[in-house]
Order: C-alpha cells, then structure tokens, then sequence
C-alpha cells in the first residue's frame, strides 16, 4: 500500500503543526509520509521541542518552513491537509485530492507566562494532538 502524505499547518509553523509533525512521525510513520509548514514561517519554538522530549520523541532538528520550502513530490501528491489554527486565520494550500481536516488549537506561544505554565500549555497541545491521531483513520 502507497504511503499517505499528510501536511500539518499553522501560520508560524513552530508550535502546533511541529507538535503534530513530531507526534504523527511517531505514531504514522509505517503508513505515512509527515511534513509541517506554515504561511509565515518562524523557528522551532524550544517548548514544542521540551514537550515531545518529555515522551520520548526529538523534534530538535526539525525546521520551521513555508509551503514553497517542501518536497516537490510530496507537495503535489497530498492526501491529508491538517490545519491546527484556532484565533488567527488558517493559511490556505490549493490541493485537487487533499481531504482537508481542521484541527482548532489554540496557540501555546506567544505569552509571557512563567515557564511552567507556557511549558504546561506545550503538554496539552500535545496531548490533545496525539488524541486526534489516534483518532485519525484512512
């Protein structure tokens, strides 16, 4: 059977969609080819890093990258488009076949609490995005 390919988006592509990228790496990887991207890309936020390290999965040397910056190939076959954005405004990638899925998760970055909060913040998202993949059937 041909590997799926799955694309996690988000706008930053350093929280959420690294999360997702980590965790369906680890969960999906005999079944599915696994990227991320965001509509502007920033860095690898260290909280998404500690969080999936907590259970066992290195995301330290993923990168945060656009849609432009994926593997022709993979990009032109997608089979799933997974976007986790909440608050702000989704990016959009035009994909005939794609079945598009959306995930809403509010954003665990962009705070100024203390480290164990934001880091608690991580865990969740975390959580509840191993719980939908758990979920995912295809």
């Amino acid at each position: 059977m041909k590997k799926k390919n799955i694309l996690f988006m988000c706008v930053a592509n350093s929280a959420r969609s690294q999360l997702a990228e980590g965790l369906a790496r680890s969960v999906l990887s005999d079944v599915a080819n696994i990227e991320s991207a965001g509509s502007k890309p920033s860095n690898v936020n260290p909280f998404a890093i500690e969080a999936l390290k907590e259970i066992g999965i290195d995301i330290s040397t993923q990168t945060s990258k656009s849609i432009e910056q994926l593997p022709q190939d993979f990009a032109e076959n997608l089979d799933y488009i997974i976007t986790l954005c909440a608050e702000e405004v989704c990016p959009v990638i035009f994909a005939k076949k794609a079945q598009r899925l959306h995930w809403p998760l509010p954003d665990p970055a962009g705070t100024d609490e203390p480290k164990e909060i934001t880091l608690q913040k991580f865990r969740t998202t975390r959580d509840e995005i191993r719980r939908r993949l758990d979920g995912l059937k295809f």
